[in-house]
């Protein structure tokens, strides 16, 4: 098994985050992360120079992963209230197929909200929100302890089908009583 990391991405090695997982525009992850949204893929030099709205990703709030010190995919926070900054949720990407299904995800969002909840935040909660469709990310947020809080029905529009917006979240007292 990989040994698993996250830590700080460098501006230097931005190129290579957009080759891994930017840069194909029929990739996998694709499919999972928010189709319904119709996100466009940044081009490399807009990804890569830091100019535009990528410049967001040499930030504390997005890591990479590695899986012996190769980066294979991404942690994040943002706040739904970006004023008020009191509701943090979380993301994760792998961003080749080829990774999944090998426990990189179940070893990396444990570390990220380790991180985000001794280093970052003194908020009492912290959540993670996906559709009804990406079953893998449904199972990952159980799997680490998160619970199922709540689920908004055929929200999600996707292929034809609609699907559910599944909200989890742990409460810092649960996660850090968790993890001792």
């Amino acid at each position: 098994m990989a040994t698993i990391k996250i830590r700080p991405v460098t501006a230097a090695e931005l190129p290579q985050v957009w080759q891994i997982g930017f840069s194909h525009p029929d990739a996998e992850w694709l499919k999972w992360n928010g189709p319904y949204f119709h996100d466009d893929l940044p081009s490399e030099a807009v990804f890569t120079h830091l100019v535009g709205p990528h410049d967001w990703l040499i930030e504390p709030r997005n890591w990479v992963i590695t899986a012996d010190d190769q980066i294979v995919g991404s942690v994040n926070y943002h706040f739904v209230d970006d004023d008020l900054k009191r509701w943090l949720e979380v993301g994760i990407l792998i961003f080749d197929d080829h990774h999944w299904g090998q426990h990189i995800g179940q070893q990396a969002l444990p570390l990220w909200l380790d991180h985000l909840f001794s280093e970052v935040t003194d908020l009492p909660h912290i959540g993670l929100t996906t559709w009804s469709g990406n079953q893998r990310m449904m199972r990952l947020a159980t799997k680490i302890g998160l619970q199922l809080e709540g689920r908004i029905p055929q929200v999600r529009y996707w292929q034809d089908h609609y699907y559910d917006s599944v909200k989890y979240g742990i409460l810092r007292d649960d996660w850090l009583a968790k993890r001792q």
